[in-house]
């Protein structure tokens, strides 16, 4: 638990999520703790197109839900952990599904945190302050072409 004076660095996020209703939790929860920048897909495709325009920053975390059209998450993940360029970003899976295959295949793609919906924002919140406390505060970002 964060005490009063422990403040969250800010940092970028990439918001996958294709239900509007929570895509705003999410959004509203990122914002409290201080996002510097959110960016935001609808579906794996257009995380993908996010993810490879250099006009966008590169994101710090990725939050990204496993059912959506065209691209799914478990596809999407896939793509990031085996391209060279995107693999060291974080990304959290937050989804409908606790199946235990759904849970051990995002892992084995090398998710780092998962959580179910709907959304406990306690849980959302000590996944991300895991992934910061031991990733985000000693990243080397690496500088744009």
């Amino acid at each position: 638990m964060m005490t009063a004076s422990a403040s969250p660095r800010a940092y970028d996020v990439l918001l996958i999520e294709d239900d509007e209703a929570d895509a705003m939790l999410i959004e509203e929860a990122l914002e409290a703790r201080g996002t510097r920048n959110l960016g935001r897909a609808q579906d794996g495709v257009a995380g993908l197109a996010y993810l490879r325009d250099e006009a966008n920053p590169r994101p710090d975390l990725i939050v990204l839900d496993l059912n959506m059209p065209r691209m799914n998450g478990r596809e999407l993940l896939s793509v990031i952990k085996d391209d060279e360029s995107l693999c060291t970003i974080p990304v959290v899976v937050l989804t409908t599904s606790s199946a235990p295959d759904d849970v051990t295949s995002a892992y084995k793609r090398h998710a780092n945190a998962y959580v179910t919906k709907p959304v406990n924002l306690d849980d959302f919140e000590r996944a991300v302050q895991s992934i910061d406390a031991f990733y985000l505060e000693t990243v080397t970002r690496f500088p744009k072409n």
